[in-house]
């Protein structure tokens, strides 16, 4: 992995000159692009991050805010696949971690501010109990509350001066159930803190946001498109972080007007944490095991033998790895989908997947020749210091969109996606399009032009921060109706009926018959 990290002057140079050449007609009036080559979710992406989930980035969103248009939203979730019924340890954030939303104002690949989250345990009861709750829970200080986390949240500049934001502040609880927390709404409003300068910062479970049926991994959908319709994350649930922030706070030079444009990633670091091979040696200091951006650039774009070395580099490194820089230009998906279905892959070099995903969108980066999200739109930035650099960009001067279309940009609403990412944006969908260059035709692809029939969360979302839906109760392991499953959900529904009016054994009428309800519901 260290060599892969080694900075090659010839390489670095090799793929500035690529990443900044390309003069195709995009054939877009204005800033109507097209779609764009960024995709889904990052829940498990490389072998070593999919054995530690709670240091596991699942998706970073970036947009203004809708009802505060002064202010930007950054919303960052762990923990893939939370199963709602996970007990009686349910799911909570590494105290042994460190968390962060990191953000580049001047284009050099490297934090301008870098928000931090710590968090603590703290248990009632430890030798006397087994519960993570022992009655019903009517506030985050309720002493039925048997375990509970805090958190401290910092804020870093470039400069690596640190203040805290909130201190000993509390996180919502993963949701136990009904009965447990009957009113998980207000848990949620009193973990919704105040910071100073306007400010707002969130803790807690949620609703996993990211919708995409995830069967695109066997063959593409089957490999005749009949693997779709099913939302694989519907039903589960992340742990989520959330800050929303005047904009002036994250721009360059306090000045949002003049330098509107941002990159926004997260990361996680462990102590004494290696990334390659843990035999190679020990270090004691803190190392980042994760990291996010676009989502879906280590699933699909980066190889896997790099997978874990990605997961550990800085963005300002990311043009010195030949082999990553290499896949941008040249992408495997494409060739996949033309074996599978027939549909051309469109020639490389991938200059408008180059783009996207390290240099931005303007007139001067590359094939879609509009001005919407790269460094170089900021008036103050150093044009020298900008670098190609994997990072979700977000152009804070595009309004918030009244009415917002799912596909963002590709349907000419420039408050989506690929310029920052809302919760609703259908990135699957805009993504199997972009890679098959609609952001060079501007024509969808008729083959895909359903994508993967999942073209909204299953849980609405909010309309005040953090927006998210509230955490999912119902258990995931259900089948979908029809389905010899449900055949046995049916049977097995049939069966309770008979054993509750014989008495239910040793567990009592009412209660066997709430619990088989609940797991044939």
């Amino acid at each position: 992995m260290s060599r892969t990290k080694r900075p090659a002057r010839r390489v670095v140079d090799q793929a500035l000159v690529v990443l900044g050449s390309g003069a195709m007609a995009a054939g877009l009036a204005g800033l109507a692009l097209a779609p764009t080559p960024s995709a889904a979710s990052s829940h498990r992406e490389a072998p070593l991050i999919a054995g530690d989930p709670r240091a596991d980035n699942t998706d970073v969103y970036a947009f203004t805010s809708p009802d505060r248009s002064d202010t930007v939203t950054l919303v960052a979730n762990w923990i893939p696949f939370e199963e709602p019924n996970g007990g009686p340890n349910f799911y909570a954030f590494a105290d042994d971690a460190r968390y962060h939303v990191k953000i580049d104002n001047t284009g050099d690949g490297r934090p301008d501010l870098t928000y931090t989250w710590k968090f603590r345990n703290q248990v009632r009861d430890a030798g006397g109990q087994f519960l993570y709750n022992t009655g019903q829970v009517t506030s985050l200080t309720d002493p039925d509350l048997n375990f509970r986390q805090t958190y401290d949240l910092t804020v870093t500049d470039g400069r690596h001066r640190t203040r805290t934001l909130l201190h000993n502040a509390p996180v919502a609880p993963s949701r136990t159930g009904n009965a447990s927390m009957p009113d998980y709404g207000a848990l949620r409003g009193q973990a919704v803190r105040p910071v100073n300068g306007g400010a707002k910062a969130f803790a807690g479970q949620a609703d996993d946001p990211f919708f995409a049926d995830l069967r695109v991994f066997d063959l593409l959908y089957g490999g005749n498109l009949s693997e779709r319709g099913q939302d694989t994350l519907a039903g589960y649930n992340v742990n989520t972080v959330a800050l929303q922030i005047p904009k002036k706070d994250l721009a360059l030079r306090g000045n949002s007007s003049r330098n509107p444009v941002v990159g926004v990633w997260s990361t996680t670091e462990r102590r004494g944490a290696q990334v390659s091979d843990s035999r190679s040696g020990h270090h004691d200091g803190w190392r980042q095991v994760s990291r996010l951006g676009n989502p879906l650039v280590n699933e699909v774009v980066v190889p896997l033998k790099y997978k874990d070395a990605f997961n550990s580099l800085s963005p300002d490194q990311d043009r010195t790895v030949k082999p990553v820089v290499d896949k941008v230009l040249d992408p495997v998906l494409p060739k996949l989908i033309q074996k599978v279905y027939g549909v051309p892959a469109p020639a490389a070099p991938r200059n408008d997947l180059a783009e996207i995903f390290l240099t931005g969108i303007c007139k001067a980066c590359g094939p879609v020749k509009a001005d919407l999200n790269a460094h170089r739109l900021n008036k103050d930035a150093d044009q020298r210091r900008i670098v190609p650099a994997e990072e979700l960009r977000l152009n804070m001067a595009v309004a918030p969109t009244a009415k917002p279309n799912r596909l963002g940009v590709l349907a000419g609403d420039l408050g989506g996606f690929p310029n920052g990412r809302r919760l609703g944006d259908d990135v699957i969908d805009i993504s199997l399009q972009a890679v098959e260059g609609a952001a060079q035709t501007g024509k969808l692809v008729p083959a895909l032009a359903d994508g993967d029939k999942v073209n909204a969360n299953d849980t609405a979302f909010g309309t005040s921060f953090p927006y998210l839906a509230l955490p999912n109760t119902k258990s995931v392991n259900k089948s979908a109706a029809g389905s010899p499953g449900a055949q046995q959900s049916s049977l097995k529904t049939a069966q309770t009926s008979a054993v509750t009016a014989a008495g239910a054994l040793l567990l009592g009428v009412g209660g066997f018959r709430m619990r088989r309800k609940r797991t044939t519901a």
